[in-house]
């Protein structure tokens, strides 16, 4: 059934200031779930349903392409007052990500029948460890593209995340000694020192000219090592973070690790271990795909000017969906992404409303350039 429900202005502001008012860190997005549920109900969606790590997903609209349109519902910890001042509109997850979620929420009601099939999702603990991607990215849903809902600011479309990879690398050596002594043996913090910075050095040479969001960077995060005050320490821990730019991976990555960590044991005389804690491969939507494209169209036709295509140097959740759907994602939003997280929380009421035009003009276009795609 096609809903005559008219979502005006007024309305699409009033029910962000109602989703503001539900304060829900990870893991306690309930209320805002089931307020999500019943506005999609309200809206002429099928198909509504809270999955079992509590994402709501629905479905709009028939026929192809599938999109998916994915914001969170948890917010970071710490109330902001909801108040409206002037133009802006202020609470605790306006900007990251409520303002994008309710954007989407709306642009996806705008869908009718055989014009495309948008799967709306609401995701769980995106602040926290990303439950809520997890379960989904493990259902078989057949999407043919999919948009992430973070605060990116109306003319800039994010296209491409760093991949990372966690490392534990630990330093041994053969001996501790009474630290009056220290000439007695090796020092295992001092030799980890001096491995890691040989390690962040080679890792990250000849990036000359680089952008940064083309650059590959290794950074130290965690040092742990010593055992007292007055012994030399035997063994020492370190972590790292690298992040891996689009034109590479993580096994290139990995291969170059392990042969520096040979050569670097070797001429320091130490024993090396190195672990991995964690890896993430790079993502990039190709930009002559119909999804980027419609982007593109969709927010000259609103803002009359040509959008910013970004690589962000951070990581994703459209990193882990992306690649293991082999579909073309992209993340977008309304909102300043300098504003999330902060004290005062806010994000201007007339970029939410335009946020909500564009997007619902880039799914007028993905559909038609997915057809002349395909035909």
């Amino acid at each position: 059934m096609d809903t005559h429900f008219t979502v005006t202005p007024r309305f699409a502001v009033k029910m962000l200031e109602k989703a503001l008012r539900l304060y829900t860190p990870s893991l306690s997005e309930k209320p805002m779930a089931e307020f999500l549920a019943d506005k999609c109900d309200d809206l002429g969606f099928e198909d509504i349903q809270i999955d079992e790590v509590g994402n709501v997903i629905a479905k709009k609209g028939s026929g192809s392409p599938k999109i998916m349109l994915c914001g969170h519902m948890d917010v970071v910890p710490g109330k902001v007052k909801v108040r409206k001042e002037g133009d802006a509109l202020y609470g605790r997850g306006a900007s990251d990500a409520k303002a994008p979620l309710m954007a989407m929420l709306f642009a996806a009601a705008s869908i009718q029948n055989n014009n495309g099939t948008i799967i709306f999702v609401g995701a769980v603990d995106e602040e926290g460890n990303a439950t809520g991607i997890k379960n989904l990215v493990k259902k078989k849903m057949d999407i043919d593209y999919a948009v992430f809902g973070e605060p990116s600011g109306i003319k800039k479309v994010t296209i491409a995340y760093k991949g990372r990879l966690a490392i534990n690398l630990k330093i041994s050596v053969e001996d501790s000694s009474h630290a009056s002594a220290p000439w007695l043996s090796k020092n295992a913090i001092l030799e980890s020192m001096i491995f890691a910075r040989e390690l962040k050095e080679k890792l990250e040479a000849n990036q000359e000219g680089k952008t940064k969001g083309m650059l590959l960077t290794a950074t130290m995060t965690e040092v742990k090592g010593g055992t007292s005050h007055n012994v030399t320490p035997k063994d020492c821990e370190t972590t790292f973070d690298i992040r891996i730019p689009v034109d590479m991976n993580c096994k290139t990555i990995e291969q170059k690790i392990s042969t520096l960590v040979k050569e670097i044991s070797q001429e320091r005389e130490v024993e090396a271990f190195y672990s991995i804690l964690d890896e993430t491969e790079p993502f990039e939507a190709p930009h002559n795909s119909p999804l980027v494209r419609a982007f593109t169209l969709g927010i000259m036709e609103t803002e009359h000017s040509r959008p910013t295509l970004i690589r962000k140097t951070g990581t994703g959740d459209m990193n882990v969906l992306g690649n293991q759907w082999g579909i073309p994602v992209v993340t977008y939003g309304p909102g300043d992404p300098h504003e999330a997280h902060t004290i005062d929380e806010k994000v201007s009421v007339d970029e939410y409303l335009r946020g909500i035009e564009i997007l619902k003009k880039t799914l007028q276009h993905l559909k038609r350039l997915h057809d002349k795609k395909n035909q």
